[in-house]
């Protein structure tokens, strides 16, 4: 009576299992987004964040020191000139959204190019300018920009911005990240105080950036 039982029972579930319908296809896995990287050094890297921190397409930004041999340096070291580093700010990018071609634009329009180891009231080779390229791609369209302003005929004098690889990025202290954002009077102080946007005005004309 329980094999019966347990026979019936089989047939039955056998029989539901067959009647219920297919389970519908998974949809396939989205792959992840692509994200690229790009590192600029322009002087101040309060300022060089500011530029870019809040462009659509962008998905982080980091102010910190590149092109330097010391590791891990500090800040107080970077600001004596013997660790070679510039102060640089780190860019994560959605290519889909904004391209590398646009960051560069972008760079061009927030700094002095014309001038070497100084931006703005800022002096020593670690405010120096500098395009830290990852890979040829990049080194191509940064060396095809610096080419194209050079044969504009805007400028009278040499571009002193540095095309160079992307070396060790290492960040800056915590209270250096987004500073304009989360200091806006101190660093509006400083902004008017080092004449920025009066000397960007002087590069650029109209062009220049308006804040």
């Amino acid at each position: 009576m329980v094999r019966s039982l347990l026979t019936v029972l089989l047939l039955v579930g056998g029989a539901a299992l067959a009647a219920s319908p297919a389970a519908p296809p998974t949809s396939p896995a989205k792959a992840a987004p692509t994200r690229e990287v790009a590192t600029f050094a322009g002087g101040c890297f309060w300022s060089m964040q500011k530029a870019f921190e809040d462009v659509p397409g962008i998905v982080s930004t980091e102010a910190g020191y590149a092109g330097g041999t010391t590791v891990n340096p500090t800040y107080e070291e970077v600001e004596t000139g013997s660790t070679g580093h510039a102060e640089s700010v780190q860019i994560v990018f959605d290519p889909s959204q904004v391209t590398y071609a646009q960051l560069l634009d972008r760079y061009w329009h927030h700094i002095d190019p014309l001038t070497k180891d100084r931006q703005i009231c800022d002096a020593g080779h670690q405010y120096r300018t500098a395009i830290f390229v990852h890979g040829p791609q990049q080194r191509a369209l940064a060396e095809a920009s610096k080419k194209a302003l050079e044969a504009s005929g805007r400028f009278h004098a040499p571009i002193a911005t540095e095309i160079v690889p992307a070396t060790p990025f290492y960040p800056a202290e915590a209270y250096h990240q987004h500073f304009a954002k989360e200091h806006p009077i101190r660093y509006g102080e400083y902004r008017i105080g080092c004449g920025r946007d009066r000397a960007l005005k002087a590069v650029w004309g109209d062009e220049a950036p308006t804040h």
